[in-house]
């Protein structure tokens, strides 16, 4: 089966890059895509095995990828280039110009005429045709509006106003602006496209360059379709994007650069958690993580642990979780250390790989059980190894980073954990199991205690871990709880430059009262009531005292009803924590 990569030659140790006087630049990608020379620097994408003939053959459990003879569709790798540009937009020549436009912007005068000045140049050019289309359109500049006009008279074919709202600066705005000009040029199979703003009054140079990222990466993802399984699929045609009057120089040139390296990490955890689990199975996404050590070797190691060596290192909360699948489990241990400096901080970042959860003997049954969904159980590896991939490529100095991935199945079979049965994990704390539902927790305590081990001084581990969380906070938000108050305000203002919503819950002590065994030191779940609460209350049990600790619940965010796909929620918040840390 086959996994959609990102590349480019800034994730890579082996390329060279060059600038040019229009503030673009251009990289050579060695690891999949020998591209041709371009004046700007290229973002390729491109299909690799998720593992290879050779791999096929190693084990019994990475046959059963073949279940069903799903096969990936060959795909050609698009080549996307950015550049900054100071010209006038007047000038510009392509086929989509997109003008994000807030409700104030599109202000009229007692005439319907636009009191902007730049889009009444537009409409002057295009002799007063922009104002009454938009018009007729009902073009207000309200959050998630947009027309797309072709209109004769400008060096573009077609131009676009995307609504910003009410709002002058906002992340969330500008990656929409982003996401509706990649929109556009998917309907209209367009190659050239560029991306400004109505107006910049008001934006520091600060502003600017963070508008310049949002957009970039709203155009990244938002072109990006996951199309491995599909019959039929029409190809992307975009070629480049200029992001037009917000600068050029240096910094712009590095602030597109970041995100597209945080995209590569997105783009990875969404087509992780989109692969079914017939293909991704615990060995494979091991597979998964070692390539992306090998690819960035100069700074990441990978060590993987097969059950023989969990069962010695006593995991036997992880591996009662694993015992009823014919896949075996893997133990995923990547390691990023700078290739020179001192390292200042280490943490870790632990995720729930659960590649497939049945829900064990206590099954899931009935409407709303999702049970068809949970191949995206792994969300939370997936946004580690996505972090992983994207720090690979960003190569930050003075920290080092642990991310742990216990990686299973939760089946059914003769050999599989039982209601009631007593485990052990590998503090030698015991588990009374009273629903084998609640597998993740299982899992995560033996991750935790390893990560401890590996003498991170902070944690924070993410998990689909309860329905519970997604009813207090709904399909959006992340529920985040921790007892360290300094560990919330790091990853909520990580979140706030990633876009990402989170919400501290509380971590109410007087609720493991609930969690109380007659015959261990605890059970796995305290029941319906604060079911959020109790799991990260059982997390905590498993976590050293002097270490600072957070757990993220994301099983709303980490998929999304409407696109029926993954979200890659995660990714960009644990970038950005890290390399808060690396600076620190």
């Amino acid at each position: 089966m086959a996994a959609l990569r990102v590349s480019s030659a800034l994730a890579s140790s082996s390329t060279s890059c060059s600038s040019s006087s229009s503030s673009s630049f251009h990289c050579y990608p060695s690891i999949f895509t020998k591209l041709q020379s371009s004046p700007f620097w290229s973002l390729s994408i491109s299909v690799t095995p998720l593992y290879s003939r050779k791999a096929k053959r190693m084990a019994h459990s990475i046959a059963y990828a073949t279940l069903g003879l799903t096969q990936p569709n060959p795909s050609d790798a698009p080549k996307i280039s950015f550049a900054a540009k100071e010209i006038d937009l007047v000038e510009w020549k392509g086929d989509i110009l997109a003008v994000g436009a807030t409700e104030k912007d599109v202000a009229r005068d007692e005439c319907s005429k636009f009191k902007n000045p730049l889009l009444q140049k537009l409409d002057s050019k295009l002799s007063g045709l922009l104002s009454e289309a938009s018009f007729e359109e009902d073009f207000s500049g309200k959050s998630g509006q947009s027309t797309v006009l072709r209109l004769p008279g400008l060096g573009s074919k077609r131009i676009a106003l995307v609504g910003l709202g009410s709002l002058t600066s906002s992340t969330t705005a500008y990656r929409s602006l982003g996401e509706a000009a990649a929109a556009a040029a998917k309907s209209a199979q367009a190659s050239n496209i560029a991306v400004a703003l109505a107006s910049t009054d008001g934006l520091s140079i600060e502003s600017k360059l963070s508008s310049a990222s949002a957009i970039t990466t709203g155009a990244l993802l938002g072109i990006f379709e996951d199309n491995r399984f599909k019959s039929e699929s029409k190809k992307p045609t975009l070629k480049s994007l200029d992001i037009l009057g917000l600068g050029t120089g240096t910094e712009i040139e590095k602030k597109i650069k970041h995100a597209a390296d945080v995209c590569a990490g997105v783009i990875l955890g969404r087509e992780l958690v989109n692969a079914p689990a017939n293909v991704l199975t615990p060995a494979v996404l091991a597979e998964e993580a070692k390539k992306i050590a090998s690819t960035y070797n100069d700074v990441l190691s990978a060590n993987i642990l097969d059950v023989e060596q969990c069962t010695k290192l006593k995991m036997g909360s992880y591996l009662a979780v694993a015992a009823a699948s014919a896949n075996p489990a893997h133990f995923i241990h990547l390691c990023y250390k700078p290739s020179s400096g001192e390292i200042k901080k280490k943490i870790a970042l632990v995720g729930k790989g659960l590649t497939f959860d049945s829900g064990g003997y206590n099954i899931k049954t009935g409407p709303g059980c999702s049970i068809e969904l949970m191949k995206f159980d792994m969300g939370g590896a997936a946004a580690v190894l996505g972090a992983a991939k994207a720090l690979g490529q960003i190569k930050p100095s003075g920290v080092e980073v642990h991310f742990i991935v216990a990686a299973c199945e939760n089946m059914i079979s003769g050999t599989g954990m039982r209601p009631g049965d007593i485990i052990t994990a590998s503090n030698g704390k015991t588990i009374e199991v009273n629903n084998t539902d609640a597998e993740g927790r299982l899992t995560l305590a033996d991750a935790l205690v390893y990560a401890c081990n590996q003498g991170a001084e902070k944690i924070v581990d993410l998990a689909t871990l309860t329905g519970a969380c997604v009813v207090a906070l709904g399909p959006s938000i992340a529920g985040i709880f921790t007892p360290s108050d300094d560990l919330a305000k790091e990853v909520v203002a990580a979140s706030e430059v990633s876009g990402e919503k989170l919400w501290r819950m509380p971590m109410e002590e007087s609720y493991w009262d609930n969690m109380k065994s007659g015959v261990a030191d605890m059970v796995n779940t305290g029941g319906r009531q604060g079911g959020a609460i109790t799991a990260a209350l059982f997390l905590k049990q498993f976590v050293d005292e002097k270490v600072q600790w957070m757990h993220i619940d994301l099983a709303g965010p980490v998929w999304s009803d409407k696109k029926k796909n993954a979200t890659g929620f995660g990714v960009s918040t644990l970038v950005e924590w890290v390399l808060k840390n690396s600076t620190n």
